[in-house]
């Protein structure tokens, strides 16, 4: 397995909308395991393709506490199953540092294929139903910090770009 390098915000290719999965491949599985080792080192809760710089339509994640239950999702969809919304702290491994409130469904149902390539649906709320709806929005070129203010996205923009040139 290998850790693969994050893309991290304002890097132009994590505005690029991923095509799908047009097969689920021993590369596509390879894939996976490379994601999750990435998110688990750099240590995250999610990881979309898009931020390893492969824009395909596959997202990883584990909320699990002890990282035992890592979950696959090739060409997710999701939708809303509830009006019901709620606010949370999101942050994210390609905007390392900050955190800010995102309001998002709060119930939502899942379609997908599984490592197999079999098509899986599953409901999520909470935590979960979070993490996947910002994973797919990374797979549709959004990020969180697109749902926040200009003014706090252009300050957190600043700020990566100057840890980033400070970095090289």
């Amino acid at each position: 397995m290998a850790l693969l390098p994050i893309l991290e915000f304002p890097d132009p290719r994590l505005r690029t909308v991923a095509k799908p999965v047009a097969e689920v491949t021993d590369e596509i599985r390879q894939l996976v395991k490379d994601m999750l080792e990435t998110m688990y080192a750099a240590p995250g809760i999610g990881l979309a393709a898009s931020q390893v710089d492969r824009h395909i339509r596959l997202l990883v994640l584990d909320i699990s506490e002890d990282q035992s239950k890592p979950q696959v999702f090739i060409n997710p969809t999701f939708e809303p199953i509830s009006a019901e919304t709620k606010a949370y702290d999101e942050g994210c491994l390609s905007i390392p540092g900050f955190y800010e409130s995102v309001e998002r469904p709060d119930l939502i149902r899942v379609s997908a294929l599984d490592l197999q390539g079999q098509p899986q649906t599953t409901e999520a709320d909470g935590l979960l139903s979070v993490c996947i709806q910002h994973e797919i929005d990374h797979l549709d070129g959004k990020l969180f910090v697109d749902y926040i203010s200009t003014l706090k996205r252009n300050r957190i923009k600043a700020k990566l770009e100057k840890l980033h040139k400070s970095r090289d």
